[in-house]
């Protein structure tokens, strides 16, 4: 599945209503957490995308791991025609902009950047618990049980600080001291 973006801010919206309405059709809920952090990471993705290359992009929705009829992995690509590499960026405390990849960080379970032809391809891929899954996936939440909603300091290993505090809804967390730490 792929939605083609034009240069223009207006077309994050549209990134965003393209992404939920294939998530719905492939049977992930608006108000699953996985949807929920999906669409701020297109968000982020797709505004860096507009904003940053001034240039057409495309954008790649992915869904795998199908067992049992569930998705298991949701895959997001950003692909544009800049050779120019992702810039993370330590904004200060006032700086409306600068922490679009820190967000990325700390939500995707995985995400990275390529080369590719004349541009790049920006991913991050979120894994899919189900609750009342079996197994260490099913996450354990501040409460001890498995779920979201976990608040913690969203430290960003390219500022080696802490750059705000990032509401972690995904599952598969559990908080020691304060930290977030991905249950494995």
């Amino acid at each position: 599945m792929q939605l083609e973006i034009r240069p223009d801010p207006a077309e994050v919206g549209r990134a965003r209503r393209w992404a939920r309405s294939r998530l719905a059709g492939s049977g992930i809920g608006g108000d699953e957490p996985l949807a929920e952090t999906l669409i701020l990471l297109v968000s982020e993705l797709v505004t860096n995308a507009v904003v940053h290359t001034g240039r057409p992009a495309v954008l790649r929705l992915l869904l795998s791991g199908l067992r049992d009829g569930v998705i298991g992995k949701v895959r997001l690509e950003v692909a544009d025609t800049s050779a120019c590499p992702p810039a993370p960026r330590c904004a200060d405390g006032d700086e409306t902009g600068g922490r679009g990849l820190a967000l990325v960080e700390v939500l995707a379970d995985r995400w990275g950047w390529s080369y590719e032809g004349v541009g790049k391809r920006i991913w991050c891929e979120l894994d899919r618990v189900v609750p009342g899954s079996s197994g260490a996936a099913s996450g354990v939440g501040a409460s001890g049980r498995g779920g979201g909603g976990v608040v913690t300091p969203a430290v960003y290993p390219a500022c080696s600080a802490v750059t705000g505090v990032a509401a972690v809804t995904r599952e598969g967390l559990a908080v020691r001291e304060g930290l977030a730490y991905e249950v494995v």
